[in-house]
């Protein structure tokens, strides 16, 4: 598989999942564009990175996925970098958790414009270049919250359940295309922000690390393992090959059977 000649641009590219895409798409000789809200100078110092071990172009551009006028200028600011965006990951989101009754207005808000409405204005900004080019891979981070409903989530499954469906839209817009468009639905992934959970889990109730994982996972994932970044990152590389050109709306589960159930 080589992604060599293609631009990516990732949304949320500067940690987690994100980061982990982005390093397998460099590997596979894919040019970056990754966005993320750390300030420039940190965001940069990590394109350069990725570009030094794997002999690609890399910039980073920050952007507010809340505001589209800041999304017209990052898919303008990567055509001027690097000449058009070929593949296309949001991955960008947020969360939270709370009873739909003291759900805060302003962050409803605010996940409905990253979580779902960015994913629709970076496609319908970055799909007249992948016409033009006869070729592009959008891959939406979903959820198995995208594919199920939890208390307290209101606002997380609403919006990946519309990124699943805007997915599959899309997909049939461009069947008779070379584009493609497939969403990734992880379950339960070992980030930063889940390794805080077990540490928290950990301390509360006096248990090591691995005591803490078990009890986690036992709760959500059959596998009683974790989704890794790294295992995300290949299946975002297998859906922009040429190999899953036939791949196309799909809502694809990596969660340990926790949908399988």
């Amino acid at each position: 598989m080589s992604l060599k000649n293609r631009t990516a641009l990732v949304t949320g590219g500067n940690s987690g999942i994100g980061l982990g895409i982005a390093q397998r798409l460099a590997s596979e000789g894919a040019d970056l564009v990754i966005n993320g809200i750390v300030p420039a100078d940190e965001g940069q110092a990590e394109c350069d990175r990725l570009a030094a071990a794997h002999g690609v172009r890399a910039h980073y551009l920050a952007a507010d996925l809340r505001d589209p006028a800041q999304i017209e200028g990052l898919l303008h600011q990567a055509r001027e970098c690097l000449g058009g965006v070929d593949i296309l990951v949001n991955n960008a989101g947020m969360q939270h958790v709370s009873p739909i009754e003291q759900f805060p207005v302003d962050i409803w808000n605010a996940m409905l414009a990253v979580n779902l409405s960015a994913a629709f204005h970076t496609i319908r900004l970055a799909l007249p270049g992948m016409r033009e080019r006869g070729w592009g891979r959008i891959v939406n981070i979903a959820s198995i919250s995208g594919l199920r409903g939890r208390a307290g989530k209101s606002a997380y499954n609403a919006t990946k359940h519309g990124l699943i469906g805007l997915t599959k839209s899309v997909a049939l817009e461009m069947a008779q295309t070379n584009i493609t468009c497939n969403a990734i639905c992880p379950g339960w992934a070992l980030t930063a922000l889940v390794q805080r959970q077990v540490d928290a889990l950990a301390q509360k109730e006096g248990l090591d690390g691995d005591e803490a994982t078990r009890k986690l996972l036992g709760l959500r994932q059959p596998s009683g393992r974790f989704v890794t970044t790294e295992q995300i990152a290949a299946l975002t590389a297998f859906l922009c090959s040429e190999d899953a050109q036939e791949v196309r709306g799909a809502a694809w589960t990596m969660d340990g059977g926790t949908t399988a159930a």
